[in-house]
């Protein structure tokens, strides 16, 4: 009889906040300490909240010529009209996407990649690294629709999928206000320390769980609001937590950095946009009525040391607790 993993410390129940990592920015060597340990870093308003909320506006027009957005409510509010969520299967709102017509469009937005590339971010990562970051230009925009099929995103971490060098740092970026209600991420704080962990596959269309056996670590989490950056190290393990606001959207962006040590260690589909061979776009296509040149192609004056996928990493693992 095969074994089933037991993922003990998902049970766990968020037992902290986070630490505001902002007085720090001064003192790199702190905040490098401080990254080392935690394997996160939270910044509450580091971003101008009018730049954040533009994109979130963005964002939802699109979403709005495409009648995911209820419009007996104002637009801003991010309700989705479900009886338009319903005509598509629940794989197409699986793990924070949307159906390829949708996402493409969401996509084609400049001002969500320049978000990505905004002053303040770039400066926080280049004291973080003591380095010149390394923007990835596949920028992952996550439209958590409330599909009544659909569940949150489960605990796992992000080296499984981005793969290439493990110093790659994500940024959660909530698009508006994320109170607890409505379901943010939640970080699993020290886990990076324990290396790359098996998986297990649920059930479902979420994304492979982490097995979390023996971790004694800590969840934490906190109310968001528009500005706010959360970056969590490619093994630190993390999740989104259950939307509790019946209809509401949850808007929010995932871009990842590394420091641009030549040659840049990287996978070989972390240069290409995201979803573009499932969803059949191009850079060509997303690029289409830019005014911006800065933000197109620039990884190209960069040398690369491309690494093939390992789908292997997303082969499940048996282990009991």
């Amino acid at each position: 009889m095969s074994s089933i993993p037991v993922k003990d410390n998902d049970k766990k129940p968020i037992s902290g906040t986070f630490v505001d990592s902002t007085p720090l920015l001064g003192d790199p060597e702190a905040l490098r300490r401080r990254s080392r340990e935690d394997g996160y870093l939270f910044f509450r308003g580091l971003l101008d909240a009018e730049e954040v909320m533009a994109v979130r506006r963005d964002v939802i027009a699109v979403l709005d010529r495409h009648e995911l957005i209820d419009r007996r409510f104002p637009a801003e509010d991010a309700m989705a009209d479900l009886s338009t969520a319903l005509r598509y299967s629940p794989r197409q709102f699986a793990v924070g996407s949307v159906p390829a017509h949708m996402y493409r469009d969401v996509q084609k937005l400049q001002s969500f990649h320049a978000l990505a590339q905004t002053p303040k971010l770039m400066a926080m990562y280049r004291t973080l690294f003591g380095a010149e970051p390394f923007a990835h230009p596949r920028n992952i925009a996550r439209i958590a629709v409330p599909h009544p099929e659909v569940r949150a995103t489960p605990s796992h971490q992000d080296f499984v999928y981005i793969q290439g060098s493990a110093d790659t740092w994500t940024c959660w970026l909530p698009l508006g206000n994320v109170p607890g209600q409505l379901g943010g991420l939640a970080v699993l704080r020290g886990s990076h320390r324990a290396g790359l962990l098996g998986v297990y596959h649920g059930p479902g269309f979420a994304k492979p769980e982490s097995i979390l056996c023996g971790l004694d670590y800590e969840w934490l989490t906190t109310d968001y609001e528009a500005g706010d950056v959360l970056t969590f190290h490619s093994l630190t393990v993390h999740k989104a937590l259950p939307n509790g606001v019946p209809g509401k959207i949850r808007l929010s962006c995932d871009f990842r950095y590394q420091p641009a040590t030549e040659p840049i260690v990287i996978a070989d589909g972390s240069l290409d946009p995201h979803m573009a061979s499932a969803f059949g776009y191009t850079w060509e296509d997303v690029y289409d009525g830019w005014t911006r040149t800065d933000l197109q192609y620039y990884w190209k004056k960069h040398t690369f040391e491309l690494l093939r996928f390992d789908r292997s990493l997303f082969d499940p693992k048996e282990k009991i607790c």
